[in-house]
């Protein structure tokens, strides 16, 4: 099943009313890293009022937050439902609050917190995994074009190009579309294609 996550980390930061907002995300794949993230972030930011935190981890089924001493259902969810809105997996954030001496009020602070991490995704890489092979197709150069034009059909994503003695293609095709794939090329070519392919593996198709 298709999924969507981010490529690394990133982060952002903004000024509301004197406190200051930091945001950072991650790609974690388990619980486990998810908290280590958060714990690396509160030992850089020990002096700030607020860590405020949300991860989304897919594998395990898992969704945590906390609101790190704001007041109850403030911080860590509006955090965690931006995530959700955004289609988002395999991802921790951190919101570090540097308070500014005055109050926001409730729904300051659903904003805010809603903002430091919606500014956070903005700037992340975001990776469309999905269930796939790579495959290598090698055929004669006559053959190159007629394959070269059907790949779109099946959302083939290229990877590489090699001309050699023969055409070598490398590309990455989704699981569901493979078998598709295969027997349309060896009937396009007339069974004179060599095609070879990994074991099914997530990857990124954005």
């Amino acid at each position: 099943m298709d999924y969507v996550t981010i490529k690394g980390q990133a982060e952002a930061s903004f000024i509301e009313k004197k406190s200051e907002f930091i945001g950072y995300i991650k790609h974690v794949d388990t619980g486990d890293e998810a908290i280590q993230f958060i714990n690396e972030i509160k030992a850089m930011h020990r002096k700030a009022k607020h860590n405020v935190y949300a991860y989304i981890v897919r594998d395990e089924n898992t969704s945590r937050y906390s609101d790190d001493g704001e007041p109850q259902g403030t911080a860590g969810v509006p955090v965690l439902d931006v995530l959700k809105k955004e289609g988002l997996t395999d991802v921790c954030v951190v919101v570090t609050r540097y308070f500014g001496g005055i109050l926001l009020g409730g729904g300051g602070l659903v904003r805010a917190y809603s903002h430091a991490c919606k500014l956070a995704v903005d700037e992340a890489v975001k990776m469309i995994m999905c269930e796939c092979y790579e495959v290598e197709a090698e055929c004669d150069y006559s053959l190159y074009g007629k394959i070269s034009h059907v790949l779109p059909e099946f959302e083939v994503k290229v990877l590489d190009t090699l001309y050699e003695n023969n055409v070598r293609v490398k590309m990455l095709v989704k699981a569901h579309l493979f078998s598709a794939l295969c027997e349309k090329l060896t009937d396009l070519c007339n069974g004179n294609i060599k095609l070879e392919h990994s074991e099914i593996t997530n990857d990124d198709f954005a």
